[in-house]
């Protein structure tokens, strides 16, 4: 399957929705209380973003496009607090109503190591005021012409109530715009006319009021909600389960999952609207747009925190999904792997880093993967190019070229993202990333290894790596030609 093209600059998609304050309280538990038998947190930083609505408008944006963001905040701290957050990305553009007798809605997770153990919330559910809901609407009415999608993003904390729900959708409907539903009602009904509403199994079985457990109880669950809803499409996430997607007449299509490690599900469900969106609204069917959402998922659960995913490494993702034929551009160049990094450190995670030639992939190479790999939370490898690949050993190397190799490494579990570099050594490299941990194989001292004192100077640090014995490319190369 040709790999699609992930440009969504030029679409604007506007987020009808319950707005949020989402606070993260990061720490370490080293004991247990003597005044209770809870653990103590140790705490160590304090983070806020926009949540819920805002959040799906954080995604958007994350992958080039640019968002709309209608919805209600409070005439408080909080709400202040939620503008400038949203300030500080110009692609966002805040036609937010502000509410006199409601407070901003926050949400606080207290996150110990990578486990999230409590969360506190500071909310008002009850539906937005008729002048509120009114102002609401003007906003959607002037944004609409501008986009290509609207998201309705419903947390149930009081903006979309059904009036509003069904003006803003008839609005959309008269200018030929596709609708996307966050759903968390339980009458699905409410939505009627949209082009998908995506819940989970959770929200799926409470409408349906039926059992979700198997992918042939999800198919008949949607099909019985669809019918009873007058809908057109239903696509029902199923965490560690994949996804399926089902249309009135059509049938149903699904897709397993593709995380690799989950260490928080938090604002999952607005990654996956809002890359479904995207990809719908850049004329895609729906089928392409869950496989792409998929990935997203995939890669969101793997962030601590209310975290988006990026264009780069959504392609990147999509690439190492597909099998297609390998090409350079399967690989992240300099800018793209910085910012990538940038980003698994902003949400706490270890990122290591190795380098190596990598020509004939045989066991010894998996098996020093995959330990560097439990010394991380994300691996970078870096390949030395054809070019560079020669002047270390010989005009007759590499056997595989770069794209090849390439791609045989960024199919490995134990990889996480896989860039070049064309010098002798990865020194510049590695002075761009500054990774947490700097591994090589024991035939290194660490005095050798280049890039160690760069690496720890900055708080890094580095790790030799154990060698399975008899296994080397040249050995393999002699014996072959033997």
């Amino acid at each position: 399957m040709p790999l699609p093209m992930l440009d969504f600059s030029a679409l604007r998609v506007l987020v009808l929705g319950d707005a949020m304050l989402d606070r993260f309280l990061y720490g370490e538990v080293e004991r247990i209380s003597p005044e209770a038998p809870v653990p103590v947190l140790r705490q160590r930083r304090l983070s806020a973003m926009p949540g819920g609505a805002g959040n799906v408008a954080r995604n958007i944006t994350a992958l080039g496009a640019r968002a709309v963001l209608v919805g209600l905040l409070g005439r408080d701290a909080a709400g202040a607090e939620f503008r400038a957050l949203l300030a500080a990305d110009p692609r966002i553009e805040d036609r937010l109503v502000e509410s006199a007798g409601r407070p901003t809605i926050c949400k606080m997770r207290i996150i110990a190591g990578t486990q999230q153990v409590v969360r506190v919330d500071d909310e008002a559910t009850s539906p937005a005021e008729p002048a509120e809901a009114a102002a609401m609407l003007a906003a959607v009415r002037a944004a609409l012409p501008s986009c290509q999608a609207l998201i309705l993003s419903d947390y149930a904390k009081g903006v979309l109530s059904p009036p509003v729900i069904a003006e803003a959708i008839a609005a959309a409907r008269a200018q030929g715009i596709p609708v996307l539903v966050d759903p968390k009602s339980e009458d699905f009904s409410v939505y009627r006319s949209a082009d998908c509403v995506k819940p989970n199994a959770r929200e799926l079985a409470r409408a349906a009021r039926l059992p979700v457990g198997t992918e042939a109880e999800v198919v008949a669950a949607a099909e019985h909600v669809m019918a009873e809803a007058g809908l057109a499409a239903l696509l029902c996430t199923r965490a560690g389960r994949g996804m399926v997607l089902v249309r009135a007449g059509a049938g149903a299509t699904s897709v397993p999952a593709l995380a690799r490690e989950v260490f928080d599900v938090s604002g999952a469900g607005d990654t996956v609207i809002a890359t479904l969106a995207l990809v719908h609204a850049s004329g895609q069917p729906l089928e392409e747009a869950m496989r792409i959402a998929n990935a997203a998922a995939g890669i969101v659960v793997g962030k601590l925190g209310t975290a988006t995913v990026g264009a780069d490494e959504l392609a990147h993702a999509l690439r190492a999904e597909s099998g297609s034929a390998p090409d350079e551009g399967a690989l992240l160049d300099r800018e793209a792997a910085a910012r990538l990094v940038a980003e698994w450190r902003a949400h706490g995670l270890r990122v290591g880093f190795t380098n190596g030639v990598f020509d004939i992939l045989h066991a010894g190479h998996v098996a020093s993967l995959r330990a560097a790999r439990r010394r991380c939370d994300r691996l970078v490898v870096a390949l030395n190019a054809d070019a560079s690949v020669s002047r270390l050993k010989g005009p007759a190397r590499p056997v595989n070229p770069l794209a090849d190799r390439a791609a045989v490494i960024a199919g490995l579990a134990s990889v996480d993202a896989v860039i070049a570099f064309e010098e002798d050594t990865p020194i510049e490299l590695i002075r761009l990333l500054l990774p947490d941990v700097l591994m090589k194989g024991g035939d290194y001292t660490k005095e050798t290894v280049v890039g160690a004192r760069e690496v720890e100077a900055a708080g890094g640090q580095v790790v030799l790596l154990d060698l399975l014995p008899g296994r080397s490319t040249t050995g393999i190369i002699a014996r072959a030609k033997g």
